[in-house]
């Protein structure tokens, strides 16, 4: 029951979360131009009133939809969520999170059924005439059902917050709400519950305290002080940093570990915030919209005109009881227990809010074979630099009989949510962080060759010593079988040093000529190189396009360069190029045979030095 209720509430921040933006947005013009703001303007007060009433139902229902059913879902969940807001003057929040995955379930359900069905030719048709049509019949049905029944459920919800204000029981639900973060359970509330209607009253009221209930960094930042204070060990010397980091960078989870080694503390912020709650109540505190994340920063930006000192009292004074208990528990009941387990259960928390398994320790710990089963090799496109090293690995775990694990690669911004390992380019590690916390992050300089690979095999390989056998390999098929993507015409030999502008131009012209590409991908190559590298070690280089820039890729195909003086590539020199405009993953078996050929600097020199044109074309179309 418990993982249902934390995937609910994971999947009602995924609509909100992603324009949370255009929430500051709104509360900023709110707070700085309405006619009680700091700046009152009638004119830009006029976008007040739109943006909540449809800018920000139609975010979270285009986000609902998208999760459920890709893009076309997205457009479906936006249709329906307008049907809702054009059926009463309410702030249609709840609705478009209903609208918006009831879109995109439907649209994923109707592409099932024609899976197959659809004639050649006529796919753009089916897709766009699917979407107009679904799209408007749930916008009537959001209209004559779904409205009427948020409204309810709105006026319902609004009367309970108001009976809890009007009889002082408020600061009640602090009791619920930080056992539920320590748990994950906080998003169903907060993002289902007080920000609809935390919306609504200030909308009207131009603040609301139920903004500040689960948000306040004051109960977090007096536990962790109070771990300064009375902490022992590395509690005690890590507390100070995870406390500026909680209260200035608004990373509420960082304290989680401490309550879980002493769970009995976590009466320490319940009753600060208890406090703090009611001390918001008496001085009429209370935000102009939703802060995120919850940091004082956040806070104050989020405060309206003449608030500032009922929001900083409210801090402050959660702070100082949740301190005060907190030392009084850690002196009396506190017990030793390790932060690494602690962290550990924070993680396995995580990882079942999203119904998945507990990730193996990222630090100093060998990763355990029986959670390890799928390895995600990330890179900004998901195209080339990532596939490359996907596939070293892979023959790596081959190597060492480890054949149960699946390994394969996704653009960094589309990682999947049941791995348990991710290797990527250490600058985008914070993005791949991001987009799978449950997973283990290996940062790599570059994906040809790296040495975290052999750490990473012989770790897979010490922890299942004991343990139960590998699975079977299975059948490869033989090379002869790879098509035929890579022509002689594309094999450039002995190209003169040019900058790498002028490589990717190269490459991107040979596309175009061939049939494979349009000449927007050269454009997509030239952004994916400003962006990201393409220079991935071992003297190669392979330019591909940006994931945006996929549209405008015809069929699979690629070419190669050799510059034996090589090209000065940022930190790197470059002496193979392989562009790359792939439509699928027929390109993956030319990217292997790189990897075989080209795995150190020393084997890229003697290919460059040595091959000709015949050999090329058979080498990496694996016909020798």
């Amino acid at each position: 029951m418990k993982e249902r209720v934390q995937k609910f509430g994971r999947f009602l921040s995924g609509m909100v979360m992603p324009n949370i933006g255009a929430f500051i947005a709104w509360g900023l013009i709110a707070a700085f131009f309405i006619p009680d703001g700091w700046f009152p303007n009638e004119t830009i007060n006029g976008m007040v009133g739109p943006m909540l009433r449809f800018l920000l139902p139609i975010l979270i229902g285009y986000t609902g939809g998208k999760a459920v059913g890709g893009q076309k879902g997205a457009v479906t969940g936006a249709l329906a969520t307008l049907g809702a807001i054009a059926a009463t003057e309410s702030t249609m929040f709840i609705g478009a999170m209903i609208c918006g995955p009831l879109g995109g379930w439907c649209i994923k359900k109707f592409d099932k059924a024609m899976e197959g069905h659809i004639p050649a030719g006529f796919e753009m048709v089916v897709n766009n005439f699917s979407v107009g049509i679904i799209g408007a019949i749930l916008a009537i049905l959001s209209i004559y059902v779904i409205a009427p029944v948020c409204v309810t459920l709105t006026g319902w919800l609004g009367a309970g917050v108001e009976f809890l204000v009007a009889h002082s029981l408020l600061p009640l639900t602090a009791i619920l709400v930080e056992p539920a973060k320590v748990l994950f359970l906080n998003n169903a509330i907060n993002h289902g519950v007080f920000t609809p209607i935390g919306t609504e009253q200030a909308m009207e009221m131009g603040k609301s305290i139920l903004f500040m209930i689960e948000s306040n960094p004051g109960p977090g930042l007096g536990l962790l002080l109070a771990y300064c204070v009375a902490g022992k060990g590395e509690t005690r010397s890590s507390a100070g940093a995870a406390a500026v980091i909680q209260f200035v960078g608004g990373i509420h989870e960082i304290y989680f570990p401490y309550v879980l080694m002493n769970p009995i503390v976590i009466l320490g912020p319940m009753i600060g915030n208890v406090v703090g709650i009611f001390t918001l109540s008496a001085l009429g505190g209370g935000l102009a919209a939703a802060a995120s994340p919850g940091s004082i920063i956040a806070e104050m930006l989020m405060t309206p005109k003449g608030g500032y000192f009922a929001n900083i009292a409210g801090i402050a004074i959660a702070a100082v009881v949740s301190f005060l208990i907190s030392v009084f528990l850690l002196k009396f009941f506190g017990k030793d227990a390790s932060l690494e387990e602690a962290q550990a259960q924070v993680a396995a928390s995580k990882a079942a809010s999203k119904g998945q398994a507990a990730p193996a320790v990222s630090s100093g710990a060998s990763v355990s074979a029986q959670d390890v089963k799928k390895i995600v090799f990330a890179c900004d496109a998901g195209m080339g630099s990532s596939a490359m090293g996907a596939t070293m690995v892979r023959n790596k775990l081959k190597d060492a009989g480890i054949t149960d694990i699946e390994v394969i690669h996704f653009p960094v911004g589309e990682i999947p949510g049941d791995c348990q390992i991710v290797v990527t380019h250490h600058e985008l590690s914070g993005r791949a962080a991001q987009r799978a916390p449950q997973a283990r992050i290996i940062p790599i300089k570059n994906f040809m060759g790296a040495p975290e690979y052999n750490t990473l095999v012989q770790e897979l390989l010490d922890a299942r010593k004991g343990g139960a056998p590998a699975a079977a390999a299975a059948e490869e098929k033989p090379a002869a079988d790879q098509p035929i993507l890579l022509e002689k015409k594309n094999i450039i030999l002995n190209c003169k040093p040019v900058s790498p502008e002028e490589a990717i131009k190269a490459v991107g012209k040979l596309m175009v000529e061939s049939g494979y590409v349009e000449e927007a991908y050269i454009q997509g190559m030239l952004d994916r190189e400003a962006s990201f590298s393409v220079a991935i070690g071992s003297h190669v280089a392979i330019p591909h396009g940006t994931e945006e820039s996929r549209k405008a890729i015809k069929k699979t195909g690629l070419i190669v360069m050799t510059y034996p003086e090589g090209i000065e590539w940022g930190d790197e020199t470059v002496r193979l190029v392989v562009g790359i405009a792939s439509t699928g993953e027929d390109h993956l078996g030319i990217l292997g045979k790189i990897v075989e050929v080209a795995e150190t600097e020393e084997d890229t020199d003697a290919l460059v030095d040595n091959a000709s044109v015949d050999q090329l074309y058979k080498l990496l179309n694996g016909l020798e």
